[in-house]
């Protein structure tokens, strides 16, 4: 889909079209930079601070400077000012620059894809696929980097398998995250989603949902789990902050019934971020 805006540190706006990044930029030598993504309802980013502090915190452990968050922020109200459109995504980029130049920043806009509500209304299936936990500090747990290849690679061999999606899962069958989100599940009046102490990404609409569970009648608890509890739960969903919540209807072949949690938490979701 084609950017609708497009901003740079030091420069302010420029046409999309431009290229921006230099070769020599370790952002595309080795993918050592890091990116918020973030939904805009109405005009108005959605956790646009928290998304700010989470790339500060990416950056600091990936070892880049500390982007400055007053100037991102300013530079993205004028990239959506001039994208002219009330709902849409927008992205954050902190690289490290070309040597000798200094980093870069960049604010992108762009359109909310237009899958996502359809795949919303049918429901979307999952596969399990192993990955590594990544509770050592070397591994970069939490952090939201470019270095996405394996992402991409997930949700490809997802949909190679006939599925929507991936849900990675450690070697002892531990329920991790997806490729792009935070994984849930409900038993009963209890929302389940994995601990933040197995290295999984501190999702903003996973936050926002732990804030709304109370209020849409259920409570929430943080932990380990295999994915036998997937299979065998009253209902599924994901998180992610262009996504919002996705309903499950199926994990690894296993039909799962859909629920009114996942409804309830768009609702509130929605209802939330347009105040």
């Amino acid at each position: 889909m084609n950017p609708l805006a497009l901003g740079v540190l030091g420069r302010g706006l420029v046409d999309p079209a431009e290229p921006v990044v230099r070769a020599d930029d370790d952002a595309l030598a080795r993918g050592r930079a890091v990116f918020e993504t973030l939904r805009v309802y109405g005009g108005r980013p959605f956790r646009l601070r928290e998304h700010l502090g989470r790339l500060a915190g990416s950056a600091e452990r990936v070892g880049l400077d500390p982007p400055p968050l007053d100037q991102l922020e300013e530079l993205a109200r004028l990239a959506l000012g001039v994208a002219a459109a009330p709902d849409v995504s927008l992205r954050l980029y902190w690289t490290p620059g070309a040597p000798g130049a200094g980093p870069t920043g960049l604010v992108l806009v762009g359109p909310i894809p237009d899958w996502i509500e359809p795949a919303r209304a049918k429901g979307q299936r999952l596969v399990s696929l192993f990955h590594p936990r990544r509770s050592a500090p070397w591994l970069l747990p939490a952090t939201k980097s470019t270095s996405y290849a394996v992402n991409m690679a997930a949700e490809a061999e997802a949909k190679r398998r006939g599925a929507d999606d991936a849900v990675f899962v450690d070697a002892d069958g531990i329920v991790l995250e997806g490729p792009v989100t935070n994984v849930w599940w409900r038993s009963g009046a209890t929302l389940h989603t994995p601990s933040l102490e197995l290295g999984i990404l501190a999702g903003e609409t996973r936050a926002a949902l732990l804030e709304l569970a109370p209020g849409c009648g259920y409570t929430v608890a943080e932990g380990e789990a295999p994915l036998s509890d997937l299979t065998g739960a009253d209902e599924v969903f994901t998180s992610s902050s262009v996504r919002e919540v996705m309903p499950v209807v199926e994990v690894d072949g296993h039909a799962v019934a859909r629920g009114p949690a996942a409804d309830a938490l768009q609702a509130a979701l929605r209802s939330l971020a347009t105040l």
